[in-house]
């Protein structure tokens, strides 16, 4: 069998193809799967578990589907997603990660991570990451109305649009340190995660030991998917 990645699908009613596409997806082949995981972006923002937008409802009702057939559905917070709380999962059936989470795949070592985290280089970006993730200002955030919520998300969607499109490149990519440092401490052999829409393999010298960071693409434009089973793990896009 196989066990399924995916991440940074940035679900939204404007983009009903991306929606339509990870529905395909949960209704075929996810349902022959090991388990599935969901590392993070889900959504292309989220501003509480009470929000009725019925196009994520949608969308929770079909992760709900699958994970009733058996199938375990892995989910881990995003830098868009951070708000997804244990109502969410209670509706969904997934099974929330922390992040970073090791597992072992067939023998191998692994740590999954959204990655945000080690894009270090991003001071700005990782001084918003600690304010956000602070669960004394999300409770702050779920105290106020929920067009209150959706208006602040919307304007840092823009913010942070506006940003990528001036912030050098290379700041908002992973630091190689911290990769480096991040598979030294964990002890792991494959670093996984999304974030950074950058999809590839990455072979690694870990003090002299070889690793590999396998990093997942966006849904933008086409379907991003590791399929990882007994013969290993493989990087593959999904078109559209």
């Amino acid at each position: 069998m196989t066990t399924l990645f995916i991440s940074d699908l940035h679900l939204e009613a404007g983009r009903p193809d991306i929606g339509e596409q990870f529905r395909a997806f949960l209704e075929g082949e996810a349902t022959s799967a090991e388990a599935l995981y969901i590392l993070g972006d889900l959504f292309e923002y989220w501003v509480g578990d009470d929000d009725p937008n019925p196009h994520y409802a949608d969308m929770k009702g079909a992760i709900r589907t699958l994970a009733d057939t058996g199938v375990p559905v892995y989910f881990m917070h995003g830098n868009r997603d951070f708000m997804i709380g244990e109502q969410f999962a209670e509706d969904s059936g997934v099974t929330m990660l922390p992040d970073p989470e090791p597992v072992n795949l067939y023998g191998t070592n692994v740590l999954l991570s959204h990655g945000d985290a080690l894009c270090t280089d991003d001071t700005h970006y990782q001084q918003m990451r600690a304010m956000t993730r602070n669960p004394d200002w999300q409770a702050m955030m779920r105290a106020k109305p929920l067009q209150e919520r959706v208006a602040i998300a919307e304007q840092a969607r823009q913010q942070s649009q506006e940003y990528n499109a001036t912030a050098d490149d290379e700041i908002m990519d992973v630091n190689s340190d911290a990769v480096v440092a991040t598979l030294d401490r964990h002890d792991v052999d494959v670093l996984l995660h999304g974030h950074t829409h950058r999809p590839a393999i990455h072979e690694i010298d870990v003090g002299g030991r070889m690793a590999s960071r396998i990093v997942l693409g966006d849904w933008y434009e086409q379907g991003s998917v590791v399929r990882w089973d007994a013969a290993g793990p493989r990087l593959e896009s999904m078109p559209r």
